[in-house]
């Protein structure tokens, strides 16, 4: 394994500031630790701080039912081909119900050949806004009308917030575990 782009903080490297962002993150529902992209985060506690705040509501206290919030996240990160992003977030998708056939199509960059109508509702969304940049009336008024506007909210901030993480973590390139393939094959 290659030197890390940004060396592991610990608690006697950490300054004081950066040390009070990491328990705010641990003391969170998060629980223990710094996964992901927190260490490289930690560089600029302030933004780090915010950002944590934002991601824990994200995950935790999105309108979008769980399955579904993580298959959005799921999403971001193939957009991003961000290898660690997909292997956490396909491992939370899988354990609230997501279908691993969904899952794998996303992986290899195919649109699911069996979605439910929530699950086309999300998928259509998110992945037209990753991809465009926007999304089409018809689009809206759909997940409008289904999710509300506070989960048309939810998904642009999981499609957001979850790009940012996955180019944190594809800068600061952080592996998947020891001993797992990575998730993501390469797209042509």
């Amino acid at each position: 394994m290659s030197t890390p782009r940004f060396e592991t903080l610990t608690e006697q490297t950490m300054t004081a500031e950066q040390r009070k962002v990491a328990d705010a993150i641990q003391s969170g529902p998060r629980g223990k630790g710094l996964p992901g992209p927190f260490n490289a985060l930690l560089r600029n506690p302030k933004l780090c701080d915010l950002l944590q705040q934002v991601g824990a509501h994200v995950r935790f206290a999105s309108s979008i039912p769980t399955a579904l919030n993580e298959m959005a996240i799921c999403l971001a990160g193939r957009k991003w081909s961000a290898q660690f992003e997909f292997y956490a977030h396909g491992r939370m998708a899988l354990a609230a119900g997501l279908s691993p056939d969904i899952l794998d199509a996303i992986a290899a960059g195919r649109r699911p050949a069996t979605l439910s109508d929530d699950e086309t509702t999300v998928y259509d969304f998110v992945h037209t806004l990753l991809h465009t940049g926007k999304v089409s009336d018809e689009q809206f008024a759909r997940t409008k009308a289904r999710f509300g506007e506070v989960g048309v909210i939810d998904l642009i901030a999981a499609a957001g917030y979850y790009s940012l993480v996955s180019m944190v973590l594809n800068v600061a390139e952080v592996p998947v575990p020891e001993g797992v393939d990575p998730p993501l094959p390469p797209l042509d």
